[in-house]
């Protein structure tokens, strides 16, 4: 089961207690943009082999959206941190590179 800890209110939760929010750090499209950067914002995502970043909420909770890093072979969580934040912090890439030296960064 897949325990995530909520940023802003502390508490460890599974994932029953929270609502899946697809793929962290998406560019955002658009009125203004074109018909082909729209499409791909609302239907192109990754779906990598290891290390994935992810938009959660804590739906039984406060009720915040946050983010995750986790691998999607092991389901081992690297961290957690709160939405506004626009690239993973400094410390959950070092827990990353510390457990996968050959890691390259978000692709």
């Amino acid at each position: 089961m897949l325990i995530l800890q909520c940023p802003y209110c502390g508490i460890q939760c599974d994932e029953t207690e929270l609502a899946p929010g697809g793929e962290a750090h998406l560019k955002r499209y658009g009125p203004g943009s074109t018909d082909e950067e729209f499409e791909a914002y609302l239907f192109e995502r990754k779906n990598p082999l290891g290390v994935h970043f992810e938009r959660w909420r804590h739906a039984n909770g406060c009720g915040k959206w946050f983010l995750a890093a986790r691998s999607t072979t092991t389901l081992e969580v690297f961290g957690t941190y709160k939405a506004q934040t626009t690239e993973p912090p400094a410390e959950i890439v070092a827990a990353i590179k510390a457990k996968l030296p050959d890691w390259e960064g978000r692709q």
